[in-house]
């Protein structure tokens, strides 16, 4: 009885599975083949191009600094203003520290003594001269003798009134340094107010050899503008003299500027473990259009141009071993049988990421296969 039981479930369970089996290969007989796209080649012009970063700055940019240490008295500018050569920027009240008005105070001493001595001799060398011309006169010593004390009183009175200007000097320095009188700063190129970071009141620092000194106005000349940036070590030889370029400033949206290269810097720095060259643009501003400072931009730099070449879209090369383990780049040609293809080894020239240049191997007359597209890559096309 089990036997019977196990012969008929066998056989219900080889029936179904038939069944089964035999609707699936309908299925997949009937199901459509898979049509493959195909494109030709093309004649198009090829640009390989590399991206530098950087940012928009005046060619001529200067920090103006006081010439003395003292206290802003007034300011007759402000940021955004034109301003000419030699015009007045800021007045600054010069305040003397205690050690100052004791130096000058030992200044005024010594050059008041000096001039007191140097009087006191040349009152002497006057006296001794008159005694030695009535002698001379009397021919009692010779006119070699008399001269001797001419020279002297001279010299005396030469030193006299070198003291003298001296002291005037120092007591014009003393006059200065108290504050009686002003600095006056002015601005030394034509140009825009960028900024002016003190305010009226504010203490400023001279600018000397131990101090860079405050800075009460930095002035640019806005009408010429240039790109600096840095490109990687790879591609800074394949740079080219007076090489155009289109710059990209992230502020202003949908707008390219041209500009010229100018300057690569012959020597690079590390940079995020990499080695980077500083290099800088001429802006090729048109007329009535105008930036400001300080925008950031990237600039799109030509290294190598190829027109009217034979190319195909890059996503058709294939990728694999050929001849004796070698890599190997191909694409698939239809034969004279329709959705028939065959591998066809390509020789491949410049490429802009998105055609690239085909120096042998296809025609313009070859159909090529577009290889599948990826389910993501489908869903961007759909989207």
């Amino acid at each position: 009885m089990l036997r019977k039981i196990f012969f008929w479930l066998f056989l219900a369970s080889f029936a179904i599975l038939s069944v089964w089996l035999g609707m699936y290969f309908y299925q997949k007989g009937s199901a459509d083949p898979v049509i493959y796209k195909t494109e030709k080649a093309f004649r198009s012009d090829i640009n390989r191009k590399t991206v530098a970063t950087g940012s928009i700055v005046p060619r001529r940019e200067v920090q103006i600094k006081p010439q003395a240490s003292g206290v802003i008295e007034a300011l007759f500018v402000e940021a955004g203003q034109q301003v000419r050569a030699g015009q007045l920027l800021a007045r600054v009240k010069l305040v003397q520290s205690i050690t100052g008005k004791n130096n000058d105070l030992m200044s005024i001493n010594s050059a008041r003594n000096q001039v007191e001595s140097a009087k006191i001799a040349m009152d002497n060398a006057q006296i001794e001269l008159e005694r030695q011309k009535k002698l001379y006169d009397q021919k009692v010593i010779s006119q070699q003798e008399y001269n001797r004390f001419v020279f002297d009183y001279n010299a005396r009175k030469e030193t006299y009134e070198t003291g003298l200007q001296n002291q005037k000097l120092v007591n014009q320095g003393v006059l200065q340094n108290s504050g009686a009188v002003a600095n006056e700063i002015y601005a030394t190129l034509d140009g825009t107010v960028l900024d002016v970071p003190v305010k009226v009141g504010s203490s400023v620092i001279e600018r000397n050899n131990f101090n860079e000194g405050t800075t009460v106005a930095i002035v640019a000349d806005m009408k010429s503008l240039v790109f600096e940036g840095k490109i990687d070590e790879s591609e800074v030889g394949k740079l080219q003299p007076d090489s155009d370029m289109e710059l990209n400033i992230g502020a202003i949206e949908g707008k390219k500027y041209k500009a010229r290269l100018e300057y690569v810097s012959p020597k690079g720095v590390e940079k995020d473990g990499a080695i980077k060259f500083d290099i800088r643009a001429k802006l090729l501003l048109e007329e009535g259009e105008s930036l400001r400072a300080g925008y950031s931009a990237s600039a799109d730099i030509v290294l190598e141009r190829k027109k009217n070449v034979l190319a195909i879209k890059e996503s058709m090369l294939q990728f694999g071993k050929g001849e004796k383990g070698k890599d190997s780049v191909f694409v698939e040609i239809e034969t004279a049988k329709k959705q028939v293809f065959k591998k066809q080894l390509v020789k491949t020239g410049t490429s802009d990421g998105i055609n690239v240049e085909i120096l042998s191997g296809v025609t313009e007359k070859d159909q090529i296969k577009m290889p599948p597209m990826k389910e993501k890559d489908k869903k961007k096309e759909e989207d």
